[in-house]
């Protein structure tokens, strides 16, 4: 039979996952999907499942920044302040 079903851990629910655990999670997904050896369905399942993930990470690693700047004292505005005064790259005038 050739029916196709998710690994367990793409069963559990995004929110309940550590950082970690998504984004192995996600990095097997990208793994999957470039393999080209899914059926387009479920690569379409893979992809919204991916999504999810990144934005649970993008979510955790935005909670770990906030946690960061209430510990120094460091806010957004002075980061991004920051960000602006170094120079880009490998751009030697």
């Amino acid at each position: 039979m050739s029916q196709t079903t998710p690994p367990q851990d793409e069963t559990v629910p995004v929110a309940g996952l550590s950082y970690e655990q998504a984004r192995d999670e996600l990095v097997g997904l990208v793994a999957r999907i470039e393999s080209g050896q899914v059926p387009l369905e479920e690569s379409m399942l893979l992809w919204e499942r991916g999504e999810a993930l990144a934005a649970h990470c993008q979510a955790k690693l935005d909670a770990a920044q906030a946690t960061l700047d209430r510990a120094t004292g460091e806010d957004a505005a002075s980061r991004a302040a920051d960000a602006d005064d170094e120079p880009e790259g490998d751009a030697a005038g």
